[in-house]
């Protein structure tokens, strides 16, 4: 009977996580391939466990209450605990196998990963890559959730709390125009002037526009930003038309965009892999870690 009750209350925790992140009785019944009565059925058996109200229902809106909030971390270590007895479990014996959920953004999907997606699927075949693609800071918060094992993305410029983060690459940014424009006749410009002219860049509350945005803060400049895409791909071909100057990895210049000589402006960021810090990494995890900064190694060798 303690079994049963032990294993009724993981579900009900599990539930209780899916309403609160989805903010929906819905979305929830939908991943757990469950009825929507039978959701609020083992919502109401934790509230009654534990004598609060986790959600407020005001019409279609459902919201975490206080104790809900702070229920929330704790729900949240239980199912990563979970994961990881699992996890050691599968991997006591055998070849490395199973299942890698792995987040990544576009650009590095793009420009860095197939190589090592290449090697990796002929090295490890038994493993099952399921890749997902998004904004870093996307990425960021599903690991914090527990929905992804590993993702390989643009760092934060800052530390993130629960999170370990394990520098890969390198990626020197330059601030790039479109070829015989105005500022490209200039032999050297300060970020003063390219304040003056409208810009291309990636959204403000990503990692990358944050970098950007903290050196003019540091010398005191506005910036005109005309237009803002999380699409790097997208800023470059704008740029190449000339709507605007933009700030892009030195690797992403192509004929058509000129490199422009700012003084007192060397930035980069830095590109790596991240995991929770309560989370046993699976030995698939670890393999493709191992691979990243092996082949990234090599390549800087």
């Amino acid at each position: 009977m303690t079994k049963k009750n032990t294993s009724m209350d993981i579900q009900n925790l599990k539930a209780f996580l899916l309403v609160a992140e989805s903010g929906s009785f819905s979305n929830a019944a939908k991943k757990l391939h469950l009825t929507q009565p039978a959701v609020s059925k083992r919502i109401a058996q934790l509230e009654e466990q534990l004598n609060v109200n986790l959600f407020d229902r005001i019409g279609r809106t459902v919201n975490t209450t206080e104790a809900g909030q702070a229920l929330l971390p704790h729900a949240r270590a239980v199912q990563l605990e979970l994961q990881a007895a699992q996890q050691s479990v599968r991997d006591l014996s055998g070849e490395v196998r199973g299942r890698l959920r792995l987040a990544t953004s576009h650009h590095i999907g793009l420009h860095r990963l197939p190589p090592l997606l290449s090697f990796f699927s002929k090295a490890f075949p038994a493993v099952k890559l399921d890749i997902d693609f998004m904004d870093s800071e996307q990425a960021y918060e599903l690991t914090l959730q527990g929905e992804v094992e590993l993702a390989v993305v643009t760092l934060a410029p800052s530390s993130v709390s629960n999170i370990v983060a394990r520098p890969i690459w390198l990626d020197p940014l330059d601030f790039m125009v479109q070829q015989g424009t105005e500022l490209t006749r200039k032999k050297t410009l300060g970020l003063k002037t390219l304040s003056e002219h409208p810009a291309i860049l990636p959204g403000l509350n990503t990692y990358t526009g944050q970098i950007v945005k903290r050196l003019f803060e540091r010398h005191n400049l506005p910036m005109q930003t005309a237009i803002t895409t999380n699409y790097l791909e997208t800023i470059r071909m704008m740029a190449s038309v000339g709507l605007g100057w933009t700030v892009l990895p030195r690797s992403m210049r192509d004929p058509s965009l000129a490199t422009l000589p700012v003084r007192d402006a060397h930035i980069e960021r830095t590109l790596g892999a991240v995991h929770h810090e309560g989370r046993t990494l699976s030995r698939a995890a670890q393999a493709f870690i191992e691979a990243l900064e092996s082949l990234a190694s090599n390549a800087a060798g």
